[in-house]
This record gives structure tokens, sequence and C-alpha cells, in this order.
């Protein structure tokens, strides 16, 4: 019945768009997407790399308070949302490392990391209106970026154009609030930017309310014709409960309880609060007009605080790096290319103390740990444009990699420092220009992924010193391209990866890992869209897409404690997605519809216990008018799951007392306004 509702309303978009007489407007023409990811600096249908962008009018299309369902529209990725403020974000099957949070994926902020030396991303540290676009790379990017063998993201702040002040509030469902402020000042030469919010929310659940209040400055200075500054700072002060997973008769019965099975969420006060400060700095020099260095360094200090239901644990983060980046552009009577080649370095140093929970208060301690990594990445691409519009993409890292522990208290004290083997790690790439608007492509690269600080020593407080790095091979081929109106971007994918990452649960509820053989992870990505408009005076805009992923992901040599997973699904990874939307604009009214269907999801490796599909459709509309001359404002007001679906978002995997379900949060509805006044000179 779900796949019939969802091929109806892929049919009724597109009878629709047949039916609907439009004068054809022979001047519009598509919006041309430029990308930054692996240097290019280059039209999309010119880059030979799986790669989506969330642009800031995507992001705009939901509730403006999350990233997870502007997100969750783009083929083979995945952001879940266990409970305000707690997410997992993964893409091409990396779910099946993450009990919660992010892993396996490396991310960057302005051009430095934000993924952190020892392999964690804390993303719900991020405002709405922080974030402006979002470069998200699937597939192996350890050429140029190192750890990660399923994809890369870049983070950019948002870039307004004219100076303005923005003041934004949202309401909802649930007790949702949001409050925001912001603004935009300077000239050609200096830009700066400032945004501050407050959010909040009750939560569907028991234990599941959360607070975050966040700060962000930027920075962009023209020193001269040659120098260029940018800096970044943000702090945020995040706390959220952890309400805890449901087995399958609780969840049933009553999905919005907190967890009560091998200790009370709510008794133990679960929750995390999260205290961070990020400071960063670019220098970018031109030599010549073909030479020219970017080095940027950055710092950042956590307090985390995590109360949970069988510890109480207090850690704090300190994090250094740098990344240089070298370019030289040159050319040759019929071909001409760049040359990028730099180094990147990571170190974080992290205390760790873990006590017994007392209804919320710390009490006697169990283990007191330090755990330090060190990373350096040297990498070097080539990029050549040859004859018969051909781009050619050679490049390589070497990766080398040290963590060191030691124990204070609690068993097994001592220490112990693992240097990991230097992993060299190649990436080839070719396209070919069919037409000007029609391009193919196909790479091969090796990826790798060394685990994480929070996989050698996670909930369980064991560390694991012979957890081996995930190795992997992938092969890509992709057709992108458009035709008047219409546009689309298809890529097939196989990645063979060894000694993948497996997580584990044990009785208590406490995270452990294992490697777990081997894994073929085969898909097809597919995003289809269509668009047509009046460009002249803009009266009306009407757009139609549809996002397709269909993966075949299995395991392989898989063996543990004598059980053979071989053949079994990919553990927290659904067989097919299908997200479908239509945009429309008339004057000063608009509206977003958007139907998502997610086929079911196996949440352990036997397969014996599966997730049931759901069916999700969600709609945005808004008004946008003048209070006055320069004072612009907009109304809006919508819906998530509108069917009021009962799903599960952010499953536990492979849970040993059988404690898999998060419940999603029902029907719920939000809406807001936006003030957004310009300043004059």
């Amino acid at each position: 019945m779900k796949y019939n509702i969802s091929f109806c309303i892929f049919y009724l978009t597109f009878s629709l768009y047949g039916q609907t007489e439009i004068k054809k407007d022979t001047s519009r023409v598509l919006e041309e997407i430029i990308v930054q990811s692996f240097q290019y600096n280059r039209p999309l249908k010119e880059t030979p790399v799986a790669l989506s962008v969330v642009s800031r009018a995507a992001l705009s299309r939901f509730n403006n308070t999350s990233l997870v369902s502007a997100v969750n529209t783009i083929p083979g990725v995945r952001m879940e949302e266990r409970s305000p403020g707690s997410y997992r974000f993964s893409i091409r099957g990396s779910t099946l490392r993450s009990p919660f949070g992010v892993r396996n994926v490396k991310f960057y902020w302005n051009g430095l990391p934000l993924t952190d030396g020892g392999g964690n991303t804390y993303l719900n540290l991020f405002d709405f209106d922080a974030v402006g676009r979002l470069e998200i790379l699937r597939g192996p990017g350890a050429s140029l970026y190192g750890a990660g063998t399923s994809g890369v993201v870049l983070m950019n702040h948002p870039s307004p154009t004219k100076n303005q002040v923005q003041v934004s509030s949202v309401g909802g469902s649930f007790g949702l609030q949001r409050y925001q402020t912001s603004a935009t000042l300077g000239n050609e030469k200096n830009r700066f930017f400032f945004n501050y919010a407050h959010q909040q929310a009750d939560g569907y659940r028991q234990q599941s309310a959360m607070r975050r209040d966040a700060f962000n400055a930027e920075g962009k200075f023209s020193l001269d014709t040659k120098n260029f500054l940018q800096a970044s700072v943000f702090y945020t002060d995040l706390y959220y409960q952890t309400p805890g997973g449901l087995s399958l008769s609780q969840y049933n019965t009553d999905p919005r309880q907190a967890s009560t099975t091998i200790g009370s969420a709510v008794a133990q006060q679960a929750a995390v609060h999260n205290k961070t400060i990020y400071g960063s700095s670019s220098l970018e020099h031109l030599w010549s007009g073909r030479w020219s260095t970017r080095l940027g360094v950055y710092g950042s200090y956590t307090d985390f605080t995590n109360p949970a239901i069988s510890n109480f644990k207090k850690e704090t983060d300190q994090n250094i790096g740098g990344r240089l980046t070298n370019q030289y552009e040159f050319s040759r009577l019929s071909w001409k290319g760049k040359l990028n080649f730099g180094a990147e370095y990571q170190y974080i140093d992290s205390p760790i103390s873990n006590y017994v929970n007392q209804n919320g208060v710390s009490g006697n301690i169990q283990t007191d740990d330090r755990l330090s990594a060190q990373t350096i990445i040297a990498f070097t691409q080539a990029e050549i444009e040859l004859p018969s519009d051909f781009f050619l993409t050679t490049g390589a890292s070497a990766n080398f990699l040290t963590y060191h522990f030691s124990r204070s208290i609690g068993s097994s004290p001592g220490s112990q420092q693992r240097n990991f083997d230097p992993v060299f790690s190649p990436r080839i790439a070719l396209l070919k220009k069919i037409q000007n608007n029609l391009s193919v492509f196909t790479s091969v690269s090796k990826g790798f992924s060394a685990p994480s600080l929070a996989e050698v020593l996670p909930s369980s407080r064991v560390y694991n010193n012979s957890l081996a790095p995930e190795l992997g091979i992938n092969y890509e081929i992709g057709l992108r391209g458009s035709v008047k109106n219409f546009s689309f971007d298809v890529v097939g994918y196989d990645f063979e990866l060894a000694q993948a990452i497996v997580g584990q649960k044990n009785g208590s509820g406490a995270s452990y890992f294992t490697n777990a053989g081997n894994t073929s992870q085969k898909g097809v990505e597919t995003f289809l869209s269509w668009q047509r408009g009046n460009s002249r005076d803009r009266t009306y805009d009407l757009k139609t897409w549809v996002s397709y992923t269909f993966t075949h992901y299995r395991f392989i040599n898989y063996e543990y404690n004598n059980i053979s997973y071989s053949g079994n699904q990919l553990t927290g990874s659904p067989s097919s997605t299908l997200v479908v939307g239509v945009d429309f604009f008339v004057k000063k009214f608009y509206a977003n519809l958007t139907s998502t269907y997610v086929s079911r999801i196996p949440l352990n490796n036997a397969n014996s216990v599966y997730a049931s599909d759901y069916f999700l459709t969600g709609a945005r509309i808004g008004y946008k008018n003048l209070f006055a001359k320069d004072l612009p404002y907009e109304l809006f007001a919508g819906v998530d799951n509108a069917w009021d679906q009962k799903y599960s978002l952010g499953n536990d995997l492979n849970v040993a007392n059988g404690l898999y379900f998060n419940a999603a949060a029902s029907r719920n509805f939000y809406f807001g306004i936006k003030i957004s006044p310009a300043l004059r000179h």
C-alpha cells in the first residue's frame, strides 16, 4: 500500500506539470552550481565525483530548526534524530558504526576540520542559521581529506551579499521555540556576519527535552590585492535529554515513554551537556596569477558531561590543528590544469572520567582515563583539462596516525601507545563532456578509516587496542546533465570494504566495537528535477524533483562468536529510499511539499529484527512581502508527519536486550516569522 502511495504522488506530480499550460520562457537558465570539493572550484557538470549541494534555499524548505529534513533529500545520505538535538549522520551505510553521532564521515567548517582528531563530530552544535551551504561528497575522500571511507561534508557559513539584520522566531508542537537574530555588515573588502539563536523543545517522548544557545561570528578581510584573511568563531551551550531505546512491546504499547528496562532514564536524569568553543583563521596569499597558498589554523575546547543510565561521564576535549594548501595553475597548447598539494595536522587531548550515576549526580569514580591522538596527512592532486573535453584527476595522500591511552583509576591501569601503519590512499577520476550540459564520469578510489577514540574506548570503558582500521576500494560511474528545464544526476557504485567496524551493545546497554570481516556495498543514487518559471518578473516558479536511493549492502566472510552473518543485509541501512518534492511560488506566496518513503531496516546483524518501513509527508506554506521600503518579512507555517505515521528514527543497533526503538514524533505543526531589514551604508 505504501509503495502505491509513493508511486501515486510521483505520477501526480509529473501529471500536473504535463497538464499545466505555462507560456514558454526561453530566457530561463537553470542555476549553475560551483563545486569546492577536491579543490575543483568549477561547475558540478565538470566534476568527476558523486556530490550533492544543499543550498540555503533547500535548507529553508522545512521548519528552520535543524538540518535533518533537508539532508535527507540527498540520495545516499541519511540523517536521524533520536530525540531533539541528538543526531546521527551517515553516508552509504556508515550507520553501521554509529551508536550515535557521526562516524566515518569527515566534516569541514569553512575549509578547516570540524571533525576532531579523534574522529568525532559534534554536528548538533550548529544553529540552523549558522549554516549557509553543505557540499556532501559521497564515497571515499581520503586522497585529499584523510580518514573516512563513506564521505566528506564541507560546511560554510551564510554569505549574504548585502548589509542586513535578520530577526526570526519559530514555534511549534511539543514545546518547540526558537528565537534568532543575525547581522551582516561591511563592504566589498571587509564583511562580517554574526548570529545568535536560542532553541528549546519539550520533545515527543519522556526525558527528551533540549535547550541550545549558539553564537557564531565570521569575518572576511581583503588585506590588499594579494592577501585575504578569514576568521571564524562559535560558542554553543547545548543540553539535551536522552530517553533511551525501547523494546518492541514497549514501543507498541507507549512509544512516548522513556527507557526503564536496564534502569530508568528519568530517574537517572540521562542527558548530554556540551559546551564548546571553536575558533579558526585562514590566510590566502596570491604569489602570482598562477600560484596561491592558503594556510589555516584552528582550536577548540569542549566540556562534555553525560549522565547515562549506567554511569556518569565527564570529558574535556582540547583540539588544535591546521591545513596548508598550495595551488599552481599551468597550461600548454592543447591542455591545461592545476596542481594542489599540502598537509593537514590534528591533535586532540581528552581526559575522560566515569562515575557512578546516583540519580543524575556523579558518585564514586569508576575509571579515570586520558586519550590523545595525532594525525598527519600529506596530499597531492593534479587536475588536467585534456583535448576533446576530457577532464582527468589523479591524487593521493599519505596518512599517519598515533593513539595514546593511559588509565590511572580502574581495571588494568597503565598506558598504551599505538602507531598505526601509514596508509597510502590514491584516487583517479575521468570525466567526458559529451555536450555542454551533459557529462559522464568514472572514478576509482581507495579509502581507509581508523577506529575513532569513541570506538577504542566506548561506553563499556574497555580499551580496545587491537581494533583494525577499515580499508576499501570504491568503483564509481556517473551521468549528469540538463535538457532545457530538466536536470539529472545518476551515480552507480561498488564499494568493497575490508575489516568493517561494527557496533554492538552488551546487556547493560554499553557499546563496544568489533571488526566484521568484509562488506560489499553496491548502490544507485538518482536525483531528477524539472523547473519552469518566469525569469523576467519572477511572478511564478514551479519545480518538482525526485531523489531515489537503491542499495544492495551485504556482509561478506563475517563470523562473530561462531555465528556466520555472511550474505546478510548490512545493519542499519534501508534498501530503498524515495523522496519526492514540489516547490511552487506565485507572486508573494509559496508552498513546499515533501513525501518520503523508507523501506524496512535490519536492526541486528542476524537480520532477525527490523524497523518497519514508513511513509512521511510534510508541507510548508509561506507569504513574503514588505512592511515598508527596505523592510521585508516572511510568514510561514507547516506540518511534519502529516499522516501521523508511527515510526522509529535513529534506531539502536545490535542491542543485546532488544531495546532497538527510538520513536519519532507524531504529527506536529510549526509556524514562524522572519524580518530582514536592509542596512544603508
